[in-house]
């Protein structure tokens, strides 16, 4: 299967924003920053944080352009399956390597398209102390810029991984400049993927940090042990 029979679709996803929007933001204080540093055109990355249920739907509802983000493939397996899949998000095996969730980010970008990942793989205290090397490979291979964004309020601190912020909740997202490096022809070594992650890291925690003090707020720390994120 070439890339262009991989594009997940999109019809639907640019359609239903702006009912999200209304929607979302008729329970949910919701505050963009920056929403300008994001690429009007071409291919973009967008690299978030990871610490609520409220993520993955958030970044498609709100960012500036539709968006087609990894989601785990376990929420396709469920009554969620039909929406995600109409709504172009892309299901990805967290446990271990996924090329057909990579071939269709690579179609997306190649279309000129919007991906969403959150590097650190799973939900969590969002301090972005690891990362995997997904975001990395994918700027490696395409030369698309990596837009870091951060988000607050999606998870209250002591709650689990499915929880839901109470009603009226401020839910920040910030968007900081773009990390941008050139494409890299094939082969790309585990040991470029690893440098570039290492070096984006450096810039989402940046980003993360100067994100705290334009908001003021603080992430939510860790999950209960018994609410983690692994299932």
């Amino acid at each position: 299967m070439n890339a262009v029979e991989q594009v997940p679709p999109t019809r639907f996803l640019r359609r239903a924003r702006p009912a999200s929007r209304w929607l979302v933001r008729r329970r949910y204080d919701v505050r963009l920053h920056g929403a300008e540093r994001v690429p009007t055109a071409g291919p973009v990355i967008l690299a978030s944080n990871h610490i609520g249920f409220l993520d993955g739907p958030l970044l498609a509802a709100f960012a500036p352009r539709p968006v087609h983000a990894l989601a785990k493939r376990e929420l396709f397996a469920g009554p969620l399956s039909p929406f995600l899949r109409a709504a172009g998000q892309i299901p990805v095996d967290r446990m271990h390597p996924d090329p057909a969730a990579v071939r269709s980010c690579l179609a997306v970008l190649d279309r000129g398209g919007v991906v969403g990942i959150f590097p650190e793989g799973i939900r969590g205290d969002g301090e972005l102390e690891r990362i995997h090397g997904g975001a990395a490979y994918l700027a490696l291979v395409t030369g698309a810029p990596v837009v870091p964004v951060t988000l607050f309020g999606t998870r209250e601190p002591g709650a689990g991984a499915s929880s839901l912020p109470p009603r009226g909740a401020r839910l920040d997202m910030v968007f900081a400049d773009p990390y941008r490096l050139e494409a890299v022809s094939w082969p790309r070594t585990q040991s470029q993927v690893g440098s570039v992650t290492a070096s984006l890291r450096q810039h989402l925690r940046a980003a993360l940090e100067d994100a705290k003090l334009l908001t003021g707020r603080e992430l939510p720390g860790t999950l209960p042990v018994e609410q983690d994120d692994h299932a």
